[in-house]
């Protein structure tokens, strides 16, 4: 690893899906490790038998005063937070037009706020010591905006951008961003990490409702193995030149080279008149 060899990795979100997988496989390696969830009694068991390198933490992103105690008390325990991993969160699917705004800005706070403000406590402590790794798991609807879930697309898409421009400011001074976009994976997220509202206008039946139908009958089917999914971010975070943007899952790997490709034919095709917006080269 190119932080060290007994690294302290503190991870948001254990009690289920990415964050727990995640967990297990940092203690069975022999690391140190945070894990938290809103609740620290649903994450005590992953720390059993691990006390003098596991610490688990009640932590609720949206509370200020709470990350700051758990940082403040890992630095304490463990001297350091090596690698941050931003996994809090969960989805809510409607409809635009039928989004409850109480809803929607309780989703933000968690997903974009909460997430920004972990990383804001963490990074004194790792650039005083120009090392660390700030892992965010993203979605693939951090590039592709579905039906119905337009409001959780959108504070994926910013934990996108504050992603690549944090990977700018930081890695100068030896730390490193990666954002993960997984696809479908057989957690409990759509039993238990998804607020669905399901559409009252007619018009959006055949796409918002489908779409959210879909999400929940495919809940046990998906393709994607979580505990591969945990092996595939250690990777990224071990490797010599780790990536900016991890995609897991076929299911995402495929979605997201499709979208790419039909924005840059979309971007070439209206080139032109990009171009022409500019002032002419003879007023510059």
């Amino acid at each position: 690893m190119a932080l060290n060899d007994n690294p302290v990795w503190f991870i948001t979100g254990c009690s289920t899906g990415f964050g727990r997988e995640l967990a297990q496989l940092v203690l069975r390696r022999g690391w140190r490790a945070v894990v938290t969830a809103r609740d620290a009694a649903r994450v005590e068991d992953l720390t059993a038998g691990h006390e003098d390198r596991a610490l688990a933490l009640g932590l609720d992103v949206t509370s200020d005063e709470q990350i700051k105690a758990a940082v403040a008390q890992t630095e304490k325990q463990f001297g350091a937070i090596d690698v941050l991993v931003n996994n809090a969160g969960y989805g809510y699917q409607s409809s635009i037009e039928e989004g409850v705004d109480e809803e929607i800005r309780a989703q933000f706070e968690t997903n974009v706020f909460g997430l920004a403000a972990m990383t804001r406590a963490v990074l004194p402590g790792m650039r005083a010591r120009r090392r660390g790794h700030i892992v965010n798991i993203s979605s693939q609807a951090g590039f592709i905006g579905f039906e119905g879930s337009g409001f959780y697309a959108a504070t994926k898409h910013a934990v996108e951008a504050l992603s690549d421009a944090l990977s700018r400011e930081v890695a100068p001074l030896g730390i490193r961003v990666t954002c993960v976009e997984p696809g479908p994976f057989r957690t409990d997220w759509a039993g238990r990490s998804l607020k669905q509202r399901r559409p009252a206008i007619a018009d959006y039946q055949s796409t918002v409702g489908a779409r959210l139908e879909t999400t929940a009958s495919y809940s046990g089917k998906q393709p994607g193995d979580p505990v591969r999914a945990a092996e595939a971010i250690v990777k990224a975070v071990e490797a010599e030149k780790p990536p900016k943007h991890l995609v897991l899952g076929s299911v995402a790997l495929d979605g997201i080279r499709n979208k790419l490709n039909e924005t840059l034919a979309e971007i070439e095709a209206w080139n032109e008149i990009s171009r022409s917006a500019d002032y002419p080269e003879s007023e510059r």
